[in-house]
C-alpha cells in the first residue's frame, strides 16, 4: 500500500512510519523540517520525505498523486509551554488548519486515496473525574480542548463528500519507550522522587504506542467512523504512578501539587491535573485486538529490556 502522512516523526508518527515500511508499503512522511525528519527517520528504502507548508496546498497537492492511505497526525504538542494565547492560537491552527488544507489537497487529485486515518483526541470529552464511562456516542465538552477536537473533526469530515472513507481516532495519552508522556514522568521515579501528580483521582486513558500503530493499520484496512484510540482498562492517576513505581522498582511517595503544576504551565496543567474515563467501544466491536489492554504488562514491556 502507498500511505501519505503528516506528522510522521513525531512520537508517534515514526513508529507508525518504521511498522508500515516493515511490512512492504510505501510511505511518504510530508513535514516541515526536512533535516530533523531525515535525522530521526533515517533514509530507508520505500521511505520518502517532502518538506512542505502545511498551509499552501496547492505547492505539494500533487505529491499525493496516487497514494492509497492518508494519516494526518499533525499537531503542535500540547503539554511543552504555558498557553500563551499565542500558543493557543498554533495548537488550534496545526490541527484544524493544516487538516482543512490536507483535505483541499486531496479535493484537487485526479486519483484520491481509499481512506484517510485522521487524529482528534480524548480532550473531546473534557474532564471527567467521575467514574462514568466514555464511549465514542458521549457529548463533547466545551473548554479549549474540547473546542478544538470538535472543529479538528470537522475539519476532516469533508473527505467523505469526495468517496473516501475517514476514520477518526481520538487519542488517549500514549506510552512508548522513547518520548511522549512517560518520557517526561521517568525522571523523577529514576532519582526516587516519583509520585502521584495532582489528586490522584483523576481518570487517565492511556494506550500503548505499538497498540495505536496497530490500530492505525487496522483502519487503513477498515472501519469508519469514530474510534477511541485507549486501551480497554484506563486508572486513576494515583494507580498509574503506583504502577510506574512498582516497575522501576521505585518508590511513589512525594506527590505533585496541583498548585505547582498550575503556576508552571498555567492552562495547559490541565492535560495532567483533568482526565476521562475513555473506553475503546467502536474499536473493540470492530473486532480489533489490543495487544497490552492492561497498565502493568505495557510498561514492563516498555520499560524493562
Amino acid at each position: 500500500m502507498r500511505i501519505a502522512i503528516t506528522g510522521g516523526s513525531g512520537f508517534v508518527g515514526r513508529r507508525l512510519v518504521a511498522r508500515l515500511l516493515e511490512r512492504g508499503d510505501q510511505v511518504l512522511v510530508l513535514t516541515r523540517n526536512l533535516v530533523p525528519a531525515r535525522r530521526t527517520l533515517g533514509d530507508p528504502a520505500n521511505l520518502k520525505l517532502l518538506q512542505y507548508d502545511p498551509y499552501q496546498p496547492e505547492t505539494w497537492a500533487t505529491a499525493l498523486e496516487g497514494y492509497e492511505g492518508i494519516v494526518n497526525l499533525a499537531g503542535e504538542p500540547l503539554a511543552a509551554s504555558r498557553w500563551t494565547e499565542a500558543k493557543k492560537k498554533e495548537i488550534r491552527r496545526s490541527r484544524v488548519e493544516t487538516t482543512q488544507a490536507l483535505v483541499q489537497a486531496i479535493a484537487s487529485l485526479t486519483q484520491k486515496p481509499q481512506v484517510m486515518v485522521s487524529s482528534s483526541a480524548v480532550g473531546y470529552y473534557g474532564s471527567h473525574p467521575e467514574a462514568d464511562p466514555l464511549p465514542e456516542t458521549a457529548p463533547p465538552a466545551q473548554d479549549f480542548l474540547a473546542t478544538v477536537c470538535q472543529a479538528w473533526e470537522a475539519a476532516a469530515r469533508p473527505v467523505q463528500d469526495l468517496g473516501i472513507r475517514l476514520a477518526i481516532v481520538r487519542t488517549g495519552i500514549v506510552l512508548g519507550p522513547d518520548g511522549g508522556a512517560l518520557g517526561q514522568m521517568l525522571a523523577p521515579f529514576q532519582l526516587f522522587i516519583g509520585g502521584t501528580i495532582g489528586s490522584g483521582k483523576q481518570w487517565l486513558s492511556w494506550i500503548h504506542r505499538e497498540d495505536f500503530v496497530s490500530l492505525v493499520c487496522f483502519l487503513l484496512k477498515q472501519g469508519s467512523g469514530i474510534f477511541n484510540g485507549t486501551a480497554p482498562n484506563p486508572v486513576r492517576m494515583e494507580e498509574f504512578c503506583q504502577t510506574l513505581g512498582q516497575v522501576l522498582a521505585r518508590p511513589s511517595w512525594l506527590p505533585v501539587p496541583e498548585l505547582a503544576l498550575e503556576l508552571l504551565l498555567g492552562e495547559a496543567a490541565q492535560v495532567v491535573l483533568t482526565g476521562q474515563r475513555v473506553l475503546p467501544q467502536a474499536a473493540l466491536e470492530a473486532g480489533f485486538t489490543f495487544q497490552y489492554p492492561h497498565l502493568k504488562e505495557a510498561l514492563r514491556q516498555i520499560l524493562i529490556p
